[in-house]
């Protein structure tokens, strides 16, 4: 099948009962134990509305298993916990989103891991990596940046040496982007955005294979990071329209870079489907299409970022992304806040840099609330 189909008919659970065509909410945390192998239980990440959603993102990434979570970095810091313990290494890119950053940098010492960040390209990225290395962790592309890296590279580089290879898929969705396809091992999203994609839910999921799905879910048991009933129909009913909303908003953020990069007080555009942007190769051989997220800095000294982001009339500024309408954040002081300015400073994010979640709306009347926007004296 192909993805729109995936979106709407993979991993529903048909209700014999009823005969309903949407998967039913199961609601009870008791269930039954006589006469079965295992007896459902939320924490045990094993009830039909947990199952019908994990098969459906598998389905969409190629997968053969995965765990569903109530956020992404539940998804992502038990991840990387099941594969990486004390006396082990992980590499980590820079660029990483910055909870998974200061995941590494306020828990990893005290756990026993020893870690080291490398710059967002391949070479960079294997050269870190040690004889004690367990987990490479990676994104692409990243969050605020939009930077690509070579997966097949790192993929392969991790694979001949036993390492696990572990990617954030977040920007790009399974609709753009199949990493397991490219040799990764296990493919975490935030499913808080694209995946819920209404900006009502919180949630998070790491497919993988089926023995690398069971440790995953074996250390997930003990963390207890489960999602409920009523959010796992919600996510499910949104999966089904992941692949137009995902299409709709990639088409619309293209338009915006190319108006964006063209305009006077913007001093640079951050979006891989610009020709001339770093990586664009890279992300031509690996992504369908180029997401629906992008990042502008803006000329200082023509036009402050937070006078900007008040003068926006359609555009809101919030945090998080992936909904249906357009949000705008400052990076600095919203998703990368808890790194240093020192930190920030050296990969590049600076306090002019605005990160632009692009919706499903009309693409003209978002270019024209930007236009008015940065007009204004």
């Amino acid at each position: 099948m192909k993805k729109d189909t995936q979106c709407v008919h993979s991993g529903s659970y048909r209700d014999s009962v009823t005969r309903g065509i949407n998967t039913p909410i199961f609601t009870s945390s008791a269930y039954e134990y006589l006469d079965r192998e295992e007896c459902p239980y939320p924490r045990y990440f094993n009830t039909p509305n947990q199952d019908a959603v994990v098969r459906k993102i598998c389905a969409l990434e190629g997968a053969e298993d995965g765990v569903l979570f109530s956020s992404g970095m539940a998804a992502m810091s038990t991840a990387i916990l099941a594969f990486a313990g004390s006396g082990d290494h992980v590499v980590m890119m820079d660029e990483l989103y910055g909870g998974t950053h200061a995941f590494a940098t306020d828990e990893f010492q005290r756990l026993g891991i020893g870690y080291s960040f490398a710059a967002t390209d391949a070479e960079s990225v294997c050269r870190a990596a040690t004889g004690h290395t367990k987990v490479i962790v990676i994104e692409s592309p990243t969050n605020p940046l939009l930077s690509v890296i070579d997966i097949r590279q790192v993929a392969a580089f991790a694979r001949e040496r036993g390492i696990t290879t572990i990617i954030d898929n977040t920007f790009a969705s399974p609709v753009n982007q199949n990493p397991l396809e490219l040799g990764i091992d296990i493919v975490v999203h935030s499913g808080t955005k694209y995946l819920g994609g209404h900006s009502d839910i919180c949630c998070g999921v790491a497919v993988t294979s089926r023995d690398k799905a069971g440790r995953v879910r074996a250390l997930a048991r003990h963390l207890g990071g489960s999602l409920n009933a009523i959010t796992c129909y919600l996510l499910e009913r949104s999966l089904k329209t992941l692949a137009l909303r995902v299409g709709r908003q990639s088409e619309n953020a293209l338009q915006i870079a190319q108006f964006l990069k063209g305009r006077e007080r913007v001093r640079r555009v951050y979006y891989p489907g610009l020709p001339d942007f770093p990586g664009h190769e890279i992300a031509k051989s690996q992504m369908k299409a180029y997401g629906g997220m992008l990042s502008f800095e803006l000329d200082e000294r023509q036009l402050d970022a937070s006078k900007f982001v008040t003068r926006l009339r359609l555009i809101t500024p919030a945090v998080s992304l992936g909904g249906v309408e357009t949000t705008i954040c400052a990076p600095a002081v919203t998703s990368h806040a808890k790194m240093s300015a020192a930190e920030r400073k050296r990969i590049g994010i600076t306090d002019s840099l605005l990160r632009l979640s692009v919706g499903i709306e009309d693409a003209g009347d978002l270019i024209e609330d930007l236009e008015q926007a940065l007009m204004e004296k």
